[in-house]
């Protein structure tokens, strides 16, 4: 695992802490190596339920690290590209959940949008700043853009300017912004209602969000129709209707979430 992002895992909850502070959390490739390698890890663990992406410092991520210079090399070498890191992201069968709390600029807006959830602290601020820079926001476009209306696109993307979370949450970007104070209980209470969902659920629920909206309708309604029929005939379904007859939790909620 990378310096860069450190990992631990409690509860069934796997944690990725971006790690850099006296770089605003920029994009080295150690961080995104240690992405990788935390992702990979979270995915591995049967134990790991719902997967956190955090932060220290004032950024929760600066986007591309510019001080690698014009001939982008670094230090370490990159085992995983943004693109990469994104697709893992969003192929995870098991929800992740970004806690920003920070600023979120260029490809930490990728990061933020790609989560399945994302809870900011409502001071941050996100902007896609790469035209500033003479370059484009080409790789987030692809997990950025099907969360936003196009005329907000193109006035974000076209602009560079830097938006409050509020305003981020409202065009879609993210879930919802909330003040400092009440970051870590919203993200522990979303934490909470995604580990009460059946593992195989949720993974399910989640390819539905991703795979559906791009299919044409009747190869939707064959998909979606093998899902539900492979769902209703899983075991994780009988001990789920089992529970809900018998007014229990159900085997796969925490003893932590059963109060």
């Amino acid at each position: 695992m990378s310096d860069a992002v450190r990992y631990a895992v409690e509860g069934g909850v796997a944690t990725l802490t971006m790690d850099q502070p006296d770089n605003r959390n920029a994009l080295t490739a150690a961080l995104l190596n240690g992405l990788a390698d935390g992702l990979a890890a979270a995915g591995a663990d049967e134990t790991v339920r719902v997967v956190v992406l955090a932060n220290t410092g004032p950024a929760f991520c600066a986007g591309a690290d510019l001080s690698a210079g014009s001939g982008g090399q670094a230090a370490v070498a990159p085992r995983a590209g943004l693109a990469d890191i994104l697709a893992a992201i969003q192929d995870s069968p098991k929800p992740i959940v970004a806690r920003i709390a920070g600023h979120c600029l260029g490809g930490g807006i990728g990061l933020a949008a790609a989560c399945d959830v994302s809870i900011a602290d409502d001071a941050a601020r996100f902007g896609f700043t790469e035209v500033r820079l003479g370059v484009a926001p080409a790789i987030i476009s692809v997990v950025c853009l099907p969360k936003l209306r196009r005329g907000d696109a193109l006035e974000l993307f076209l602009s560079g300017e830097r938006i409050p979370a509020p305003q981020a949450a409202e065009v879609g970007l993210i879930t919802r912004a909330v003040p400092a104070v009440l970051l870590d209980g919203e993200v522990a209470a979303m934490v909470t209602k995604l580990l009460a969902g059946g593992p195989g659920a949720l993974a399910a629920a989640k390819r539905l969000v991703y795979d559906v909206p791009g299919l044409e309708r009747s190869e939707g309604f064959r998909l979606t129709t093998e899902i539900s029929q492979a769902r209703f005939g899983s075991a994780e379904a009988a001990e789920g209707m089992a529970a809900f007859r018998e007014r229990r939790p159900p085997a796969w909620v925490p003893p932590s979430g059963r109060g």
